[in-house]
């Protein structure tokens, strides 16, 4: 059965279609089958991502690795039984279709409170949530006190995830395994890059996620997404040397890969 990823975050910006991507194509390039579906119906910034790369393998004579475009099937309201929800129904026919041939399934939330993400989080065998590396993002997961920087709560997006993981323990499924992605890191260590490092491993340790680093800031992101490009398709682009900025890039997708410990995955490139 195929390993299910999920991108969530409720806020919009923290790049979990750039993490989506390139999560997706660092599997299909080691040789993995994967399928790549985006529940953000209205911006579908993975799906077309995934579009472009496919539009450029294909003028390359489809020597490219993409992942597989999924999407969620068409069906009729009127044929969804009373009470069961016909998003719950598109996603789980979606998935159903082929959990069975695929090694691994990357979904790509939207950046808001919706139902198809609620399910979508239910099914996550791991979750993936990008967050900007600041206290506006952190306030995503946890309320602190304003003066002494402790925590107070959880926030609305952390109950979501716990009752996520009330489903698929009633279900007989296995435990989830949340890993909370640090984008946008500066490179110095600044005052506040350490207060939100100090406060994401007091709850993590509170509400059971792992913390993993993310991409830095880098121009080549936006520059990528027009192609399908990641950062591992450089050479395929004509880039013969890659610069200090290339080559660190590929580095922290190199250990975010690995730091997410899928089953079966060795980290070759």
């Amino acid at each position: 059965m195929a390993h299910i990823i999920v991108l969530g975050n409720e806020k919009g910006g923290s790049g979990k279609s750039t993490t989506s991507m390139h999560v997706a194509t660092a599997l299909a390039r080691m040789g993995h089958k994967v399928g790549g579906l985006d529940l953000d119906l209205r911006q579908r910034s993975f799906h077309r991502y995934l579009e472009n790369r496919a539009a450029t393998s294909a003028r390359k004579g489809g020597k490219i690795p993409c992942p597989e475009i999924l999407d969620l099937p068409e069906i009729d309201a009127a044929e969804v039984p009373e009470g069961e929800n016909v998003y719950d129904r598109r996603l789980s026919m979606a998935v159903a279709a082929h959990e069975t041939r695929l090694d691994f399934i990357v979904i790509d939330c939207p950046g808001s409170h919706t139902r198809l993400s609620q399910v979508a989080h239910s099914l996550a065998d791991t979750l993936i949530t990008p967050l900007n590396d600041s206290f506006v993002d952190f306030d995503l997961l946890a309320r602190i006190d304003p003066e002494t920087y402790e925590l107070k709560g959880p926030s609305v997006y952390s109950e979501m995830v716990w009752h996520a993981r009330q489903l698929r323990a009633k279900a007989g499924l296995k435990p989830m395994d949340w890993v909370v992605v640090r984008n946008r890191l500066p490179a110095q260590q600044m005052h506040n890059k350490r207060k939100v490092g100090k406060a994401l491993e007091q709850l993590a340790k509170r509400i059971g996620f792992r913390i993993a680093s993310g991409f830095s800031e880098r121009v080549i992101f936006r520059e990528l997404f027009p192609s399908g490009m990641t950062l591992l398709d450089l050479r395929e682009m004509g880039v013969e040397r890659l610069n200090i900025s290339n080559v660190a890039a590929r580095q922290e997708l190199r250990d975010l890969v690995a730091a997410l410990n899928l089953p079966g995955v060795t980290v070759d490139f």
